[in-house]
């Protein structure tokens, strides 16, 4: 696929571009936030990821996992272990990932953000490490995790997503070069997405992409594991 400007998209980007064209995309955010749907409706436990409690980058509290965000990743049906939750609230666990969080920018999103804040051995990603390696994590939950406490930095990445886009070496540096190239389009195309279906702009543009996608892949009946939300 060549972009607007002349050059070649990125495999991840071209993937994302065809995906967030579809058609129902715009009626699958609608409903998984809960966006005009008739009195009796429920929308999706997910919907309250980010705003559980004003959020996991809420300033009093961007600095640290709380119990609100141990919840709030519950909503998209994962739950963090007891003594893994215990060590992050009460132990040493803690105390280093809010060494960590310190040094995550906070008021960025990923398609402004340089490279190397997302890149190998920055903050994120030892904080990424330190999550993923304790028992019983993974790097499922651990990204979960870190998409409460950075929204706009830091994406939601689960088993059903890496179905629908593959499974870059990096992740994270995939989809900010993606966000990047051809002037910001994708990004772009992110927020409109988000104006059209009403959705609020406290929703991070990574997680308009991540609802859309997850929701997209699910529908066409894909029996990914942990598809649950």
């Amino acid at each position: 696929m060549i972009s607007s400007t002349g050059t070649s998209l990125s495999p991840l980007g071209q993937r994302l571009r065809v995906l967030l064209s579809a058609e129902r995309v715009v009626g699958d955010l609608r409903r998984y936030f809960g966006i005009g749907m008739p009195p009796g409706g429920v929308p999706f436990t997910g919907s309250r990821f980010e705003h559980l409690a004003g959020g996991g980058d809420r300033p009093e509290a961007a600095d640290r996992i709380t119990a609100e965000d141990l919840v709030a990743v519950q909503t998209l049906s994962v739950t963090v272990p007891a003594p893994v939750a215990l060590d992050i609230l009460e132990g040493p666990l803690g105390a280093r990932l809010s060494g960590l969080l310190q040094a995550i920018p906070r008021d960025i999103d990923m398609a402004d953000a340089e490279a190397d804040v997302v890149s190998d051995g920055s903050p994120a990603d030892q904080a990424w490490h330190l999550l993923r390696d304790q028992p019983d994590v993974g790097w499922v939950i651990a990204g979960k995790i870190l998409a409460r406490k950075r929204p706009r930095l830091l994406p939601v990445y689960d088993r059903v997503v890496r179905c629908a886009v593959g499974r870059p070496p990096s992740f994270w540096l995939a989809l900010h070069t993606a966000l990047r190239e051809d002037d910001a389009a994708l990004h772009r195309q992110l927020l409109e997405l988000r104006q059209v279906a009403g959705v609020p702009e406290t929703v991070s543009a990574l997680r308009v992409c991540d609802v859309a996608v997850w929701m997209e892949h699910r529908a066409e009946g894909h029996a990914c594991p942990g598809s649950g939300r």
